[in-house]
């Protein structure tokens, strides 16, 4: 039986997050620094390289230690690596090794889009069984044992134990694994602290849940934009250009057009259920955790494809992506922790 990680979906997000970083960060220094070159002679160490050291790394860093600490560790190691090894797509996929080879964007949009898809089929396809309940609540209980557990996350094995009883798990492993809790020793919650001083940078304007409207119905807009105008773009091709009135920017690279239209798509069938329904008064859970998909996947289009076509025009489309999905995860974490205890049921 395959078990799903309680942090698997997060640690996905946050290994594509950087290495989209990655990605933006390397082709902003390259283009600086004049595209300089490591090696030499006849010798070039490509930056995919250096990229697959780090991915190695966090490989070893999972198999080798345990612990929440190895698990960040090998999230920001393997994003990082992953985001230097795709920057040079280009030069796997041509025979001329063009690293500007123009789908480079768009073969990045895809391979990231498929893993964020994977991702959440497998956490979205079924709720959590009794025995992943069971193993997880193990998981953390282990932790605890060599580590010490901060208070959140004690709570969270004892909710995951509750549901694991009443989805019929074993009693007698669930008070074994109860009493590993009950003997772990308690510690600070580092994780929680460092967001917490990251949550005091921010001014306390963008705390006001009225951020999450004004982000919540931009997306819903510019999405609904991006729709409008791919739609125009294989209307109008460029034999028809004179056939508009209005001047409209159109993409002449037909790949990136449809990534952009089927994102925008995806965008505002997310975006659009969710604002309406904290308009009716709906200020649960699922219209935030709609929203941060949302989020991520105009972060994601914008930040690969439209670098590719506008180069670093595309940072605002990326400096407002990642203010969307900062607002609504700060929010979507102010719920969730208001409802810890409430609902009584947790998703791997």
């Amino acid at each position: 039986m395959i078990i799903r990680s309680v942090y698997g979906t997060a640690a996905v997000e946050w290994f594509l997050i950087l290495a989209i970083a990655t990605i933006l960060v390397t082709r902003l220094y390259l283009q600086l620094t004049g595209y300089p070159q490591i090696g030499g002679g006849t010798l070039h160490i490509a930056h995919a390289l250096w990229g697959g050291a780090l991915m190695m790394l966090a490989l070893m860093t999972g198999w080798l230690f345990l612990g929440a600490t190895a698990r960040v560790t090998a999230v920001v190691l393997g994003g990082i690596g992953f985001g230097l090894f795709l920057d040079e797509v280009g030069k796997f996929v041509t025979r001329d090794n063009d690293y500007f080879y123009g789908p480079s964007a768009e073969i990045m949009y895809v391979l990231v889009v498929l893993v964020l898809l994977i991702s959440r089929i497998v956490r979205d396809v079924r709720p959590p069984t009794g025995a992943e309940a069971l193993a997880n609540a193990a998981s953390i209980a282990a932790d605890g044992v060599a580590h010490g557990l901060p208070d959140r996350r004690r709570r969270q094995a004892e909710e995951f134990l509750t549901m694991a009883v009443d989805k019929g798990a074993d009693a007698d492993t669930v008070d074994h694994v109860r009493g590993l809790l009950d003997s772990s020793k308690g510690t600070p919650d580092r994780l929680m602290s460092l967001r917490d001083r990251a949550v005091r940078l921010i001014p306390d304007v963008f705390r006001s849940p009225r951020w999450v409207s004004v982000v919540g119905w931009f997306l819903v807009v510019a999405s609904a934009g991006g729709v409008v105008v791919g739609a125009l773009s294989f209307v109008f091709t460029r034999d028809r250009f004179d056939d508009l009135d209005v001047y409209i920017e159109l993409a002449d690279n037909r790949i990136a057009t449809w990534i952009l239209f089927l994102s925008a798509i995806g965008t505002l069938a997310l975006a659009l259920p969710a604002m309406l329904a904290r308009r009716r008064g709906n200020a649960g859970v699922w219209p935030l955790r709609t929203l941060r998909i949302a989020s991520l996947v105009f972060l994601l289009s914008n930040a690969l494809v439209d670098f590719a076509m506008e180069g670093f025009g595309a940072l605002l489309n990326l400096a407002i992506g990642l203010l969307a999905l900062s607002v609504v995860s700060y929010h979507l974490g102010q719920v969730v922790t208001a409802s810890n205890g409430q609902r009584g049921q947790l998703r791997v």
